[in-house]
């Protein structure tokens, strides 16, 4: 999933991925078929279940007996450096609600990181295991890593989120749904430069090159622009039957120019004292006759495809650079050059959006993510007023990470 944050004052360019940035984002104890099926009544583990039985649970320790003894040597990244910890140093370990974690460790099970295909076969019985039990099998079989900047020393880092939204569309365009979502056209090669955003709504042979490829009709240019940002999203859909259906959009490509903030534009030339989109799109309703001129300021157009969207696709995000779709509030995008993907995360921030300790997965990138202690929480789907997009765009505050690698 390729994506920006949430903050539209970002300046980076996005990195191609499966997928927002968003995304890009999925997924037993007992014996025989009794302990499969508890597992797949159960709503949240619906994913975990298979076409048989799972193996037996794995044995576990008692928590606290592993935090003892030498540690490890540190391990060096390309982006940042992993000192080795103790349990005792994660702050607020032992109080998360590791369950709430399972579903997405799962899904990154399904294209793991190497060296974990044997953790996986131990998780998935797991699924269904008491809190302790779950947190003895991580203290058994992980080594938690504070992580740092090469140098080894200690970062500000930061957390930010995005969401996957949800909009209305057409099939079909009309006085009131004029923007249009496009599909890749013919011609389009990765990393070279193809027509800038004003090129395509200003050039014949762009738009000659992109007929036919309309996917959508969206009735705000913003809100497409959003949808570019985000890397992905769901559109409650009219076809021209008048029936109605929810699909999801996702990145397919970009047309190769650099991304540039409309946010960051707005601010320079002292248009809005905040860079949000409720600010933006104030602004664009005060001034009509400048919208292209503010659209235009960031060249890069995204380009996508469609995807059903199953009942059971519903309840994740959209697939992250992992290559496997996204849990909301568990799936973090971070710099794979700080952390793999796959990777099991101990996050803790505390600030005004947010104040949390807790796991979560490392499952997407983006182009605003870079560094040793950068992430990007996967906050859900929904609109203007949903819970998503409220944290999402609230979310800007320090952050610290712990990697969970295997022993």
């Amino acid at each position: 999933m390729v994506h920006h944050t949430m903050n539209t004052s970002n300046t980076s360019a996005p990195s191609a991925s499966s997928n927002s940035k968003v995304m890009a984002g999925r997924s037993g104890g007992g014996s025989g078929w009794r302990g499969w099926l508890a597992a797949c009544i159960v709503g949240s583990l619906l994913v975990a279940c298979s076409s048989g039985p799972m193996p037996p649970r794995a044995p576990v320790d008692v928590p606290g007996a592993v935090d003892t003894g030498p540690l490890p040597p540190a391990l060096q990244r390309g982006k940042s450096l992993w000192t080795p910890v103790r349990w005792s140093e994660l702050p607020g370990w032992g109080q998360d609600s590791l369950h709430e974690a399972w579903n997405a460790w799962l899904r990154g099970c399904e294209k793991p990181v190497a060296g974990h295909a044997g953790l996986c076969a131990e998780a998935r019985p797991l699924a269904i295991a008491t809190p302790d039990e779950q947190r003895a099998w991580i203290e058994r079989r992980f080594q938690p890593y504070r992580v740092v900047e090469p140098n080894g020393s200690l970062p500000q880092g930061l957390l930010t989120g995005y969401y996957e939204p949800i909009l209305g569309a057409s099939r079909l365009p009309s006085a009131s749904h004029r923007t249009p979502l496009y599909a890749p056209p013919a011609g389009l090669r990765a990393g070279q430069p193809w027509y800038s955003r004003k090129d395509i709504d200003t050039l014949p042979a762009a738009q000659a090159a992109l007929q036919g490829k309309a996917i959508a009709w969206l009735a705000d240019p913003i809100d497409a622009l959003i949808l570019q940002i985000q890397g992905s999203g769901r559109l409650d859909i009219t076809e021209p039957d008048g029936r109605q259906r929810q699909v999801r959009v996702a990145f397919a490509a970009h047309n190769g120019q650099p991304y540039q903030s409309v946010g960051r534009w707005l601010l320079d030339q002292g248009a809005i004292r905040e860079a949000s989109w409720e600010a933006i799109k104030t602004w664009a309703v005060q001034n009509p006759r400048r919208l292209n001129e503010m659209l235009w300021s960031n060249p890069r157009t995204v380009f996508f495809r469609e995807e059903v969207l199953s009942e059971l696709d519903a309840r994740f995000g959209p697939r992250g650079a992992q290559g496997v779709p996204l849990t909301p509030g568990r799936s973090i995008a971070v710099d794979p050059q700080s952390i793999p993907y796959g990777t099991p995360v101990w996050l803790a921030t505390q600030g005004s959006a947010l104040n949390q300790q807790k796991l979560v997965l490392a499952q997407d990138t983006g182009g605003a993510i870079v560094g040793a202690v950068r992430a990007d929480l996967f906050t859900g789907w929904g609109g203007w007023t949903d819970p998503a997009y409220q944290l999402a765009g609230k979310l800007k505050q320090p952050l610290q990470l712990w990697a969970l690698w295997p022993r």
